[in-house]
């Protein structure tokens, strides 16, 4: 056996694992061992270790790969925690290395002696101080094997002493566990396809679980005359034109989604846990398809749960039904639906409030931007809405977010980890201003490891999602607005391109510089700094248009408050009327 630091060990068994990229901020000895093995594996230098824990958890959510993020002792430990509860909610593979004071100071109140092992063990995942060096690279094993088996993190903590001392390490080949793919009985597919049939109103509810099965999706959707409505982390994996997709539901959602699950009679659940199936009317049926079976009943009493891969199940169910079913009443008046809000997004792109240019106008130009091989960045909050909603998806685009945390400062950190995995795919990121002005230090990384990500920032002056949801319940926006730096200003002193965009010849304007600067080659990464209006984005989330559950004032009250006219946005229900 070879003779090594440990810190050289540690770094080749990350490097038997095709681990390319490490994200953090240098200290301490752990980081002696990745100098001295820089070309197996790759430090990345962040500005702020919450970056770097948030970088981590974006690359493996876009390559299924672990993510791996390291850090100091205290403080620096402390920082990663926002990307280490991102992974653990979003059910993603992750590994955490901290340092720790030396052996002999633990527990004795010394400077930055801090209980490490007890923060992390609330994570209820492989969390483990080594306390010998000779157990550094079998540790990072086994926490490696265990986050790829549970897709959560882990967490290793080493004592600073030891991560220098001389052990023998050879690397051991790696195993990787085959899945068993779970498929259900062909009773199950009978009886999922007759409840199917025997619905009226069937939807198709898609999750993250159906992200290699995207043409079944679709295929499933044709063959049984379903519109479909996708949770917000899945919005990626159905093609944006399709005429059966009808977007998002809920407050990241659209009209058509929303009055499709309200009218529904039986809701196909694929690969999602959807947590506002608990709001949904209380007669909805479901059929319930997912691979944890821990998932199955969580958020609504189902009449069918089937525990199988989702990609395999739909091709079973499709397997019962040869023919297409006639295109239902139901699924002509939600595409006429989805056609009238498509129509609405229009004019919002249209529209100038106030003289001021709409985040819908924004995101339309940069749709200029998009390749199919782009690869989106989204921070939290309303800029999320908007980017659901606007941007395209189905010609190879991919999308990464934080799902279930809700992270802000999520889309510049992923845009350094798209440019790190996908070097040759064009990355764009999509922020608001309070999210941006979190991570905005780390455009510098951007700069610095010549990453040309396009970030788009729409700058609206305040906290816009928390001040609709406060306006909702008739509270003020009291500490929710703020003031902002000329973004595009700042970006330019860091080294990035910076283009400010205040009004359509400004747009037009910065569009075209970003296509030159593109086309040059050059690798500075952009930052768009669009000055927007503070309108909030339709709120989808309640949407008091159904004649036969609100009176007619209550939904003129609706439609005057948001400028939905019933000529140009009738109800869904209103439309099947009329197709009789």
């Amino acid at each position: 056996m070879a003779q090594m630091k440990a810190s050289q060990a540690l770094v080749k068994e990350l490097s038997n694992w095709q681990i390319k990229h490490v994200y953090g901020i240098p200290a301490d000895s752990l980081i002696d061992g990745f100098a001295a093995e820089h070309d197996l594996v790759r430090y990345i230098q962040v500005r702020h270790e919450e970056v770097g824990a948030l970088a981590a958890v974006a690359e493996a959510k876009l390559t299924g790969k672990i993510g791996v993020a390291m850090a100091s002792v205290g403080p620096g430990a402390l920082h990663l925690l926002y990307g280490l509860y991102d992974a653990k909610m979003d059910h993603t593979p992750m590994l955490v290395i901290i340092s720790n004071v030396a052996t002999g100071m633990i527990n004795t109140h010394y400077l930055q002696d801090m209980d490490e092992d007890e923060l992390f063990s609330s994570l209820d995942t492989f969390h483990r101080q080594v306390s010998d060096a000779r157990q550094i690279p079998q540790t990072i094993r086994a926490a490696i094997q265990s986050a790829y088996e549970n897709q959560a993190p882990s967490v290793v903590i080493i004592p600073d002493d030891l991560a220098n001392q001389t052990i023998e390490y050879d690397a051991l080949p790696i195993q990787h566990q085959t899945r068993q793919v779970l498929k259900g009985s062909k009773e199950q597919a009978v009886a999922t396809a007759s409840l199917i049939k025997q619905a009226k109103r069937p939807v198709m509810l898609i999750g993250n679980g159906v992200r290699h099965a995207q043409d079944e999706v679709v295929e499933f959707s044709k063959r049984f005359s379903l519109p479909v409505v996708v949770t917000a982390p899945a919005v990626g994996y159905l093609p944006s034109n399709f005429e059966n997709n009808m977007g998002p539901q809920g407050e990241i959602g659209t009209q058509p989604a929303y009055e499709a699950m309200h009218m529904a009679d039986l809701v196909i659940m694929v690969g999602t846990s959807y947590p506002f199936m608990r709001f949904m009317p209380s007669d909805i049926k479901t059929v319930q398809i997912n691979c944890d079976g821990e998932a199955l009943g969580e958020q609504f009493p189902a009449i069918q749960m089937v525990q199988a891969d989702a990609k395999t199940y739909l091709k079973q169910v499709l397997d019962q039904q040869n023919e297409p079913l006639p295109v239902s009443k139901f699924l002509r008046a939600c595409q006429q639906a989805r056609v009238n809000w498509l129509h609405y997004l229009d004019a919002r792109v249209a529209a100038r409030p106030d003289g001021l240019l709409t985040p819908e106008a924004v995101l339309r130009a940069a749709n200029e931007l998009v390749t199919p091989d782009t690869v989106y960045g989204l921070d939290i909050g309303n800029n999320t809405v908007w980017s659901t909603r606007m941007l395209p998806f189905g010609d190879g685009q991919t999308m990464t977010m934080s799902s279930w945390l809700g992270a802000m400062g999520y889309a510049v950190s992923a845009g350094i980890a798209a440019k790190m995995s996908y070097p040759n795919k064009r990355v764009l990121t999509v922020s608001g201003d309070g999210g941006f002005s979190m991570v905005v230090q780390d455009i510098l990384t951007q700069v610095q490891y010549h990453l040309p990500v396009i970030n788009i920032v729409l700058e609206n002056g305040g906290y816009g999602f928390i001040r609709q949801e406060k306006a909702m319940t008739g509270q003020s926006d009291y500490a929710l607005k703020f003031m902002n730096a000329n973004w595009a200003g700042v970006a330019e002193n860091m080294g990035a391109v910076g283009l400010r965009v205040t009004d359509d010849a400004s747009l037009k304007h910065a569009i075209a510089a970003v296509k030159e600067h593109l086309a040059s080659g050059s690798d500075r990464p952009v930052v768009l700094d669009a000055v927007v209006t503070d309108e909030a984005p339709l709120n989808t989330t309640s949407m008091k248009l159904d004649p036969d559950k609100y009176s007619d004032k209550m939904i003129g009250q609706f439609r005057a408050k948001y400028q939905l006219d019933s000529d140009h946005y009738p109800a869904l229900r209103s439309i099947m009327n009329d197709l009789d």
